[in-house]
């Protein structure tokens, strides 16, 4: 069933953040995907390896990452996956974690038989109070 491939797809993500290993994060992705991602700039196009890399050795513990309340939606060749992600570390130089929720949403394709991801928007909503911070305090 392409849903229980696509949530393996996740659990495999989820393992790749905890071990910091970006060729298995950046193989998941379709050459050529679409980013739109917590981190400048607005768009990417394709996954980077070096910038995982440089990313992880910023914390000086696993990024624990998780997805929750995963909706998988699938049709033919294509499919996509809204959820809440969750992700924490310890930033190097720092002795506690930080934890961050926000909204994911990943289309996928099957390419040469797997499914790979073609788009990832990932998005934290802001405070519409006139501050225009980052509402990165929501917990579901």
């Amino acid at each position: 069933m392409s849903e229980n491939e696509i949530l393996e797809l996740l659990a495999d993500r989820t393992a790749a953040m905890r071990d910091k290993d970006p060729e298995r994060l950046v193989a998941g992705y379709a050459e050529g995907a679409v980013k739109f991602d917590l981190a400048p700039p607005l768009r990417n196009t394709g996954a980077s390896a070096e910038f995982l890399e440089k990313w992880f050795g910023s914390f000086a513990s696993p990024v624990t990452y998780e997805y929750h309340d995963v909706e998988v939606t699938e049709s033919g060749e294509l499919a996509f996956a809204t959820s809440l992600a969750k992700m924490s570390a310890i930033p190097a130089g720092m002795s506690e974690p930080f934890t961050l929720w926000f909204r994911s949403t990943l289309c996928f394709r099957r390419v040469d038989g797997a499914w790979r991801i073609v788009h990832e928007h990932n998005s934290t909503p802001f405070h519409m109070d006139g501050s225009f911070r980052a509402a990165v305090d929501l917990r579901p």
